[in-house]
């Protein structure tokens, strides 16, 4: 569970975030703040994951606190929701490590979309215990597409067909099998496998042995988040 705090001095606002926190499962409203002193003591007294900080409150700027919070609150992580549209305040925002920068009005949509987003990266840091370079480039936002197009290809497998077995992938959510693949492919099992092995050697997907019907271990292959 994820633990959040909402500062914002117009409690409408407010209010329409923290129904917005509704819709995302795996997160928790734990308090709101009116100004900047309140945000800190609500830091202070809580475990606090993730701030949805507002710049313009009336004792202090959100970007004044910004300060504050790293030094004393390293694990905290932020996303600011603002109308600040003063590239100087983005610019500090971004030398203080926030998430992102949302400009108000902001939609359920990109709402959600901006949520999501913190909670996989969140996910996909906890996920290991050492880094390599294939979770940086998705940690930092390079799509799996192209971390395939960067790459020189080994002998054998070719680009068009790569992204073709990457589309198949993308349209069987649940996993696909060697057989699968080969069937949509219209190649050989041998074919369908030096593909997916492939994908799998560059991290843009897993694979694992899941028991079939008959019980026989089946190796199924997924898109990795």
């Amino acid at each position: 569970m994820i633990n959040v705090v909402i500062a914002e001095d117009d409690f409408r606002i407010a209010q329409v975030q923290e129904q917005f926190l509704l819709k995302v499962s795996g997160v928790k409203l734990i308090g709101k703040a009116l100004n900047a002193k309140e945000t800190i003591e609500i830091l202070r007294n809580n475990r606090v994951d993730l701030l949805l900080l507002d710049i313009y409150m009336p004792d202090q700027l959100g970007t004044d606190i910004l300060s504050e919070i790293r030094e004393n609150h390293p694990t905290v992580d932020i996303i600011m929701v603002t109308a600040a549209t003063e590239k100087a305040m983005l610019e500090k925002a971004i030398r203080h490590g926030v998430f992102t920068y949302l400009l108000k009005p902001v939609t359920l949509e990109k709402f959600i979309e901006t949520i999501e987003a913190y909670k996989k990266k969140k996910k996909l840091l906890s996920s290991r215990e050492e880094i390599d370079q294939s979770l940086i480039d998705r940690y930092f936002g390079m799509t799996n597409q192209a971390m395939i197009d960067q790459k020189d290809l080994p002998s054998g497998v070719d680009r068009l067909t790569l992204q073709k077995v990457r589309e198949v992938m993308n349209e069987l959510k649940a996993g696909v099998s060697i057989e699968e693949m080969g069937e949509k492919m219209g190649a050989s099992r041998t074919t369908a496998r030096r593909y997916l092995e492939y994908l799998v050697s560059i991290n843009v997907c897993t694979a694992k042995h899941e028991y079939g019907i008959v019980g026989r271990p089946e190796r199924k292959y997924y898109l990795s988040e």
